[in-house]
C-alpha cells in the first residue's frame, strides 16, 4: 500500500528544479502509475516549470490516466497562449484521450487555434471522440501496447496498404494516424521502415508522432531515420525531440552516438530530450525491473 507521505515525496521530487531532469520524469511516471486525486494534484502543479519537455509529458500523462479530474487544469493550458506549443498541443491530446464528451466543445474552439499543431491536435481529439460516441456499444480492440492513442488503428492489416494511407496527403489527418498505429500494431522492419518514412512528410505534428510511434515500436531499422531527423536543425523541435526519446527506447548502440551528440544542442527540448533518452538508454539496457521507480527511491534512498 502507498501512503500519502509516500505520494507527497514523489510529487516533491516531480516538483524539484534542482532535481536532475532524469529524476522528475521517473516521479512523473511514478505518479502516473498511481493514479488518484493526490498524484493528479502534484502533475497538476508543475505545469509553472519552465521546460517544456516536462510539461508536455505532464499532459501526456495526465492523459494517459484517463481521470476526468484532470479535465480542468488541461483546458486551462490549452488556453493558455503563454504555454509553448507543444505544451498546449499535448494538452489538447490529453482530453482526447480521457475521452468524455464534455470536452467536445473546448476542442471544436481550439480547432482552428492559430498554432498549426494546437488545432491539428484539437482536431483529432474531436474526430477521436465523434469516433467514440459511434462506436460506444463496441468492445475496445485489445493492441500490444498500453497507450491511449490519439486515433484506432485501422483494420486493414496489409502493410503495403497502410503504409500508401500513411503516406497520403490528401487522406484526411484522422485517417492517415490509423493507418500510423495499424502499422505499429502490426511491427517488424517492413512497417518500422513504412513509419520511418512519414518522418519525412506531412505536417510537424504528424511527423512528431511518427516519432513517438517508432519509440513504442522499438525496431533498429528505424534508427538511421530517426537519427537525421535528430541531426536535422532546421526541423521543428517537436519532431527533433521525440526522435530523441524514439532513439533512447530503441537502445541499441547505434543510437547513443546520436544521442550524445545532441546533449548540447541549442534547442532546450532537444537537448533534454536527449538526457531523458540516455537514461531510458540505461534503463532499457540494464538491470532494472521498472523504468518509473520513484516509488522504489521513496523507500530506500540510498539505493
Amino acid at each position: 500500500m502507498v501512503t500519502e507521505q509516500e505520494v507527497e515525496a514523489i510529487g516533491q521530487t516531480l516538483g524539484d528544479p534542482q532535481q536532475p531532469l532524469q529524476a522528475r520524469f521517473r516521479a512523473l511516471f511514478t505518479l502516473r502509475g498511481l493514479g488518484g486525486p493526490d498524484a493528479i494534484a502534484w502533475i497538476s502543479r508543475a505545469f509553472s516549470d519552465d521546460s517544456a519537455l516536462l510539461k508536455h509529458e505532464l499532459a501526456y500523462c495526465l492523459g494517459q490516466m484517463q481521470d476526468r479530474r484532470a479535465i480542468p487544469v488541461l483546458v486551462d493550458v490549452l488556453r493558455d497562449t503563454h504555454q509553448e506549443p507543444m505544451v498546449r498541443h499535448e494538452a489538447g491530446e490529453a482530453l482526447g484521450a480521457i475521452g468524455d464528451p464534455e470536452v467536445l466543445e473546448i476542442l471544436k474552439q481550439y480547432s482552428t487555434d492559430p498554432v498549426v499543431e494546437v488545432a491539428e491536435t484539437c482536431q483529432l481529439a474531436v474526430c477521436r471522440l465523434q469516433w467514440l460516441q459511434q462506436h460506444s456499444g463496441e468492445p475496445a480492440a485489445a493492441g500490444p501496447y498500453l497507450s491511449v492513442d490519439p486515433a484506432p488503428p485501422a483494420k486493414e492489416h496489409d502493410v503495403g496498404r497502410l503504409r500508401e494511407a500513411l503516406l497520403d496527403e490528401a487522406l484526411p489527418l484522422f485517417d492517415r494516424y490509423r493507418a500510423m498505429f495499424a502499422l505499429r500494431d502490426a511491427g517488424g522492419e517492413e512497417a518500422a521502415l513504412a513509419l520511418a518514412e512519414g518522418l519525412h512528410c506531412g505536417s510537424a505534428l504528424f511527423r512528431h508522432e511518427i516519432g513517438y510511434v517508432l519509440g513504442q515500436l522499438q525496431h533498429e531499422a528505424a534508427v538511421p531515420q530517426l537519427a537525421a531527423a535528430l541531426a536535422q536543425r532546421t526541423e521543428n523541435p517537436m519532431v527533433r525531440h521525440e526522435c530523441a526519446e524514439a532513439l533512447g527506447a530503441i537502445a541499441r548502440p547505434t543510437c547513443l552516438a546520436a544521442l550524445r551528440a545532441h546533449v548540447a544542442d541549442p534547442e532546450r527540448v532537444v537537448r533534454e530530450s536527449c538526457e531523458v533518452a540516455l537514461d531510458m538508454y540505461e534503463y532499457e539496457t540494464g538491470p532494472a525491473f521498472q523504468y518509473a521507480d520513484g516509488l522504489e527511491q521513496v523507500r530506500s534512498p540510498s539505493s
